[in-house]
């Protein structure tokens, strides 16, 4: 309570008010009031998703009217991976092109390490990749990176499949048909072969691809199981479409940032183009 009332500029007694005032207007307790700490109880559990989806939809107006209302033009050359594109990137492009028809914007996929090369070359303007120091020990002065979003790897396998533990240790790793990502995070592909190596396990893939979207069509059928981004796949998690495997040794998390060129005429767009990419990484999730 102490940190909302921080957060909200107000006196702890006057957010306790106001929650009491809430709960009063409804008819139900929102809260579990413990001696240390506070939970929320179901009702407030519902209350606070819907809450959040409420801001969501609140800032993709705010995105939508400034899209309009900006009247933004020129080209914008933006380039990323396969899964970010298809789920940060691919579904604003429509909303800037409906709403800018003075705006030209050229969109590619690639490899990190190719887009990187583009970007040292004057080729690309925005590029959402990981984290360019810690994943490829390099910083490109002429690009401002900004975060969007914080990723992790998981291991998933078919929501299907009934005998699926809930966990697993990675000397278990080969007991299923392996599902593999030819483009892991470098970070966590070293990680990832080095324990593989230490504990003497093969790896094998059944199925390789750079394709997120192919990947999880093949583990969801029910192939095997393999590590993938959890950007691209907390929505099947959900819908137990995909079951989410715990393996403690092989936690790992990356921020994943959006470089813009230093570059005059660039700002505004750019700008803009941030504020949709972070809102479709909330959306996303």
């Amino acid at each position: 309570m102490t940190a909302a009332a921080e957060k909200l500029f107000l006196t702890q007694p006057a957010v306790s008010q106001q929650i009491r005032a809430l709960e009063d207007e409804m008819g139900v307790s929102l809260l579990v009031r413990g001696v240390r700490q506070v939970k929320p109880t179901m009702q407030g559990q519902l209350l606070y998703d819907y809450a959040k989806r409420i801001l969501h939809l609140t800032q993709q107006a705010e995105i939508a009217i400034q899209t309009i209302s900006q009247d933004i033009s020129g080209d914008l050359r933006i380039a990323t991976t396969n899964s970010f594109g298809l789920y940060l990137i691919g579904p604003i492009v429509g909303l800037f092109l409906k709403h800018n028809t003075s705006l030209n914007m050229k969109l590619t996929y690639g490899t990190a390490r190719d887009i990187i090369e583009d970007m040292r070359h004057n080729r690309v303007d925005v590029a959402v990749l990981p984290d360019l120091k810690n994943e490829y020990g390099i910083e490109l002065d002429d690009f401002e990176g900004r975060f969007v979003l914080k990723d992790e790897m998981w291991l998933v396998a078919s929501g299907k499949d009934a005998t699926i533990p809930p966990s697993i240790t990675m000397d278990q790793f080969a007991s299923m048909p392996i599902v593999g990502q030819t483009d892991y995070y470098p970070g966590f592909g070293k990680k990832l072969y080095r324990r593989l190596e230490e504990l003497k396990v093969p790896y094998k893939p059944v199925f390789e691809s750079d394709n997120v979207g192919t990947l999880k069509r093949v583990v969801e059928s029910g192939l095997g199981w393999g590590f993938l981004p959890s950007h691209s796949i907390k929505k099947q998690v959900r819908a137990r479409r995909m079951t989410h495997i715990r393996v403690d040794e092989m936690n790992y998390s990356v921020n994943v940032n959006m470089y813009a060129r230093r570059a005059e005429g660039l700002s505004q767009m750019v700008e803009v183009f941030y504020r949709a990419i972070q809102q479709q990484a909330l959306t996303a999730n």
